[in-house]
């Protein structure tokens, strides 16, 4: 807030968001804010581009709930990813390209972090595909991970039945033919350890 305050090249007043195809209004956001917070709207609205005296900004391709969430981040410094655990990382998935996008680089790392830990049965598959979309190696890694170490509750949850990706469907393929050479490699040292003791 301190940043809003001496600087005469922010601009003054506020603007409406018009979001997604149902075009759905976030009305009556501070400009000045929206510049401090993020250095997209900073050159937007800061430096002569046409939206600088714009009432309304059309927002395509989001969704409301998030790019409210969004918004509201910028104004308040909270992180609000609803209810549940499907709810909560596919939020965090659209906030993090919205960060990405409006370049505010804190929210990118918190929606990282929330992302990482939200990997559960349910979420993995979904994530996972996500991750090799974006091109996330940390999360995809973990998602690998979590799948092989909990396939039994994977595929209870209907995780494998999401699998859109075919391929991830490799991948996750090539990680259980991996699994299954390993514990056959574990199996016949065993084996041979107790035919060689006395």
């Amino acid at each position: 807030m301190k940043k809003t305050r001496g600087d005469a090249s922010l601009p003054d007043g506020k603007v409406t968001f018009i979001v997604g195809d149902d075009e759905e209004r976030i009305e009556h956001v501070s400009k000045n804010l929206l510049c401090v917070r993020s250095e997209y709207y900073g050159k937007m609205f800061g430096i002569g581009m046409k939206e600088r005296d714009a009432a309304e900004i059309t927002v395509p391709k989001t969704d409301l709930a998030s790019f409210t969430a969004f918004i509201d981040y910028l104004c308040t410094d909270q992180l609000d990813l609803g209810e549940g655990e499907g709810e909560q990382a596919r939020r965090a998935l659209v906030l993090r390209e919205l960060a990405q996008m409006y370049q505010v680089p804190r929210l990118e790392l918190l929606c990282a972090q929330a992302l990482q830990e939200s990997v559960g049965p349910a979420s993995a598959v979904p994530l996972l595909e996500a991750a090799h979309t974006t091109g996330d190696g940390r999360l995809l890694a973990q998602c690998r991970r979590f799948v092989a170490d909990h396939a039994a509750e994977v595929r209870a949850s209907g995780g494998v039945e999401q699998l859109r990706d075919l391929g991830v469907a490799k991948g996750l393929l090539g990680d259980a033919l991996d699994q299954v050479a390993e514990l056959k490699m574990g199996a016949a040292r065993t084996a041979a350890g107790q035919r060689a003791a006395p």
